[in-house]
Parts: C-alpha cells; sequence; structure tokens
C-alpha cells in the first residue's frame, strides 16, 4: 500500500508578500525569511512564533543570515544592514504574541553595496574567540560581472574587481550591467578550502571564490596575495578552472558544509556538479555527462529557483517554479521524493542543521544560560534536525519534517 504524500508540519504566515530568502540558526533555534517588500522575520522554532518583524529595506530582500548576536540583511535598495540580534522575550514565549510584543532591531552599521544582478552577499565567518569577525563578498559596485571582498566589522574593502576586467571592459553600460561574455554574476561563495600541502609542516588556508555567472558557468578562483594585503583590479586572483554546464542563467547555488562539492540549478532542467577538491584534473574515468570540473544531470524537471545542501552532504533539495520542492541524492541526484503544498514558486529551501553534534563556533560558548534546554527534549531536537523549510511567492514558510537519511534507511 502506497504511503499517504507528506504534509508540511507547520506553515508560517508572516510575511503579506513572496518569501524570498530563508536561513535558520546554526543552533536551530531561530528562523529568518525575508521577502520581497523589504521585510524581515525572526520566528523562534520552539514556539513558531515571530520573535522580531520588521521593515529592513525599502526593496526586496535578496539575503538574510544569522552571524553571531547580529543579523546581516541584503536588499534591491543597494544597501547591506547589520543588525543586533534580538533575544526571545518572556511575554512571547509564555503567551500570543501582539505586534507590540515584537521587538525591532537596532541597526549597527550600513554598507552601499550594488544589488543590479539580484545577487546576495556571501559570508565567511573567521573562527576566532577574541571577535567576531568575517570576509563579506558582494558585486563590485560599478561592474556586475566582477567582485568585491570586504572585512567586517572594520568595513574596510580587501580586494577590489575579482574577476576578468579584461572582459568587462570591452563593452560597458551606464547602468551597471556586464559587458563580460560570461554576464553578470548571479550567484557566490566564499571559502577557505580543506586541502593542503601534504610536504608543508604548517597549515596553510587558501582562500577561494566560486562564482556562478548569466551565461551559466562557474568559475573558482584561489587567492595568490599575501592574506592581509590589500588588492585592486583583480590582481592577487588566479582562475583555478572553469566550467559550464547549463545553457540558460544559474537561477542558484549552494555549497556543501565541508566545501567538497557545489550544486547549481537554472532554468533549464539541468542539475550541475562540482568537485571543489580537485584542482586541475578530472578522473581519467568519468561519466558521459562530465565536462571540464563538473557533471551535469540531467532530470524531469525544467525550472528551478533554489537549492540546498543538507549538512551532511547526502541530500540535496531544490526548489521549482511549479511550487515542489524535490530531494535528491547529491551523489547520483537520483529523485528521493517530491514536497508538494505550495501553489508559486518556490524561491527559497533551507535544511536545519545538526545541532546535537556540531561543534561550537565562535562566540556560541557565549550564549546565555538561562536553562531554556529544559523546554525540549533531545529526541525533540533531533526531530528538529531534520527540518526542511521552504519559503515561496505565495508569502508562507513550509516546515517539513524528513526522514533520517540514515545507511540503513531506505528510501
Amino acid at each position: 500500500m502506497a504511503l499517504p504524500p507528506p504534509s508540511p508540519i507547520h506553515l508560517l504566515r508572516s510575511h503579506s508578500s513572496a518569501v524570498n530568502t530563508l536561513f535558520i540558526s546554526t543552533d536551530n533555534e531561530r528562523i529568518y525569511s525575508g521577502d520581497s517588500s523589504g521585510q524581515a522575520v525572526v520566528t523562534s522554532t520552539r514556539s513558531l512564533r515571530p520573535l522580531a518583524s520588521w521593515k529592513a529595506h525599502t526593496d526586496s530582500l535578496l539575503g538574510i543570515e544569522e552571524w553571531g548576536f547580529q543579523i546581516i540583511t541584503h536588499g534591491r535598495d543597494n544597501k547591506l544592514h547589520v543588525w543586533a540580534r534580538p533575544e526571545e522575550s518572556a511575554s512571547i514565549r509564555q503567551g500570543p504574541a501582539t505586534l507590540s510584543d515584537l521587538l525591532i532591531p537596532t541597526i549597527c552599521y550600513s554598507m552601499d553595496v550594488n544589488a543590479l544582478n539580484y545577487c546576495r552577499f556571501s559570508l565567511l565567518v573567521l573562527g576566532r574567540a577574541s571577535a567576531q569577525e568575517g570576509l563579506l563578498a558582494v558585486p563590485n559596485l560599478v561592474e556586475s560581472a566582477l567582485v568585491d571582498i570586504w572585512s567586517l566589522p572594520s568595513r574596510q574593502r580587501l580586494h577590489a574587481g575579482i574577476g576578468d576586467p579584461l572582459n568587462t571592459s570591452a563593452t560597458a553600460f551606464s547602468d551597471g550591467r556586464s559587458g563580460s561574455k560570461s554576464g553578470i554574476i548571479m550567484s557566490m561563495h566564499l571559502f577557505y578550502s580543506t586541502s593542503s600541502a601534504p610536504s608543508s609542516s604548517t597549515s596553510t588556508r587558501e582562500l577561494r571564490l566560486l562564482c556562478a555567472y548569466e551565461d551559466g558557468s562557474v568559475v573558482l578562483r584561489k587567492r595568490t596575495a599575501p592574506e592581509n594585503k590589500q588588492t585592486i583590479e583583480g590582481r592577487g586572483w588566479e582562475v583555478v578552472w572553469k566550467s559550464k554546464l547549463h545553457v540558460e542563467s544559474v537561477m542558484a547555488m549552494t555549497v556543501s558544509s565541508d566545501c567538497t562539492f557545489a550544486l547549481t540549478v537554472s532554468a533549464d532542467h539541468l542539475v550541475g556538479r562540482y568537485n571543489l577538491s580537485i584542482v586541475n584534473r578530472m578522473p581519467r574515468k568519468r561519466p558521459r555527462n562530465a565536462t571540464a570540473l563538473g557533471i551535469a544531470f540531467k532530470t524531469k524537471h525544467p525550472g528551478n529557483g533554489a537549492v540546498a545542501i543538507r549538512n551532511d552532504g547526502r541530500v540535496c533539495a531544490i526548489g521549482g517554479w511549479d511550487g515542489k520542492v524535490r530531494l535528491y541524492s547529491t551523489k547520483t541526484l537520483k529523485l528521493l521524493g517530491t514536497l508538494v503544498h505550495h501553489k508559486q514558486g518556490c524561491q527559497a529551501v533551507m535544511f536545519a542543521s545538526h545541532s546535537i553534534d556540531r561543534v561550537p563556533l565562535c562566540r556560541d560558548l557565549e550564549e546565555d544560560d538561562s536553562g531554556d534546554d529544559d523546554d525540549i527534549t533531545v529526541e525533540e531536537k533531533r526531530a528538529r534536525d531534520r527540518w526542511l523549510i521552504a519559503g515561496s511567492t505565495d508569502a508562507k514558510v513550509s516546515i517539513w519534517a524528513l526522514m533520517s537519511f540514515e545507511k540503513t534507511s531506505t528510501v
């Protein structure tokens, strides 16, 4: 007997406009969502009530992310704001939340950014216990095919114009559109490579930048300049590899938690998988659908706008323009299941973290010990670890409880 189709375990209706971006805290305690009107909402995963709701931007939100005790929001109004993260109040925890109970975060500082190409920021958290520091990658202020990297909280630009300035200068547009052959940047991810030279006695970090472009290509670059040296016009960076798998623009890209592979989706029916641990070569035996340093998997469902990878790296979720969320194996891209609820396009998906077994990050140990853990059991935490969150054009956020996907499980 066939099992009935799954339904979301919770629906969040805190938005009145299309939900564009989602994020869940590393301890799975808070869900962050942003919509096309610029409204941002922070929701408690315990009470499922909003902790804060405020007009973060005057235009659509491109990205929202928790960073320690702060929140970063990126909007189409060409602004990036850093806010102080609100805490859950006792009044909200004990009873129904009213508009007067909801907190409005205070702004810490802002930055002018380029939001022409709908490309959200990429934050690389620097794990230093002494202070909260990070590197922020955003599209270049003038040329949307190039990338700038800033240091936070100092807001000092470390690297400017990362990309191919020779191509971008061929055709100039007054509104900032790219004249590059690859087009504007659609998505980016800044990370440190996990590999190190085996002959070296000291571990050296290599800063890398993965960019997905309008022409369907993906380019991996690495920093060759010294760590603290400022660079301009893309100097001090070199291309590691370039791969073009899609025939349409890349609509979304995500990188695994261990930064060993990436996935891209597009308007076409392809899903691109890129091996980030291989530097300059592919294995001798590779599938027919392998091109350069990536593999293009064909699916039966064109038109995808969101993709996320589960923490264990085994399962990915792809949000389609048809409103459905499809689960795939990241290794074979075999379809594992389909989540059907939204009637309009799914624009954001996000997996919860494995909060039980995770290693504490910078400043996690500074969280207050208020005894809140007594309100939730270990079994409930493990169940919450398996949540999948989806945001749709219908202004709703759906929460799904997935199976464990352990090796002993059958799908």
